[in-house]
């Protein structure tokens, strides 16, 4: 049952490098979310009305960085390891 659950979960994620294509500079983080799930880390914080936050997507061999100003996508990186 563990080794299903473990496929599954390795098999069936959506942090994937096709699902790194597809998203793009400018997108909303719900946006993003829809596509890759919650990050599995992030940190955010706020001065002066400007709000920014770093999130990770984590899954296997797969690492997707990104970066969010104002809840608009920035920056984007793909890490495979």
């Amino acid at each position: 049952m563990s080794a299903v659950l473990t496929f599954c979960l390795v098999a069936c994620s959506k942090v994937t490098a096709e699902n790194y294509q597809k998203i793009s500079t400018g997108m909303s983080r719900a946006e993003v979310v829809a596509l890759l799930g919650e990050p599995s880390t992030s940190h955010s914080s706020s001065l002066l009305g400007v709000s920014g936050e770093s999130a990770v997507w984590e899954s296997g061999k797969v690492k997707i960085e990104a970066t969010f100003v104002n809840d608009a996508l920035l920056t984007r990186q793909l890490v495979q390891q």
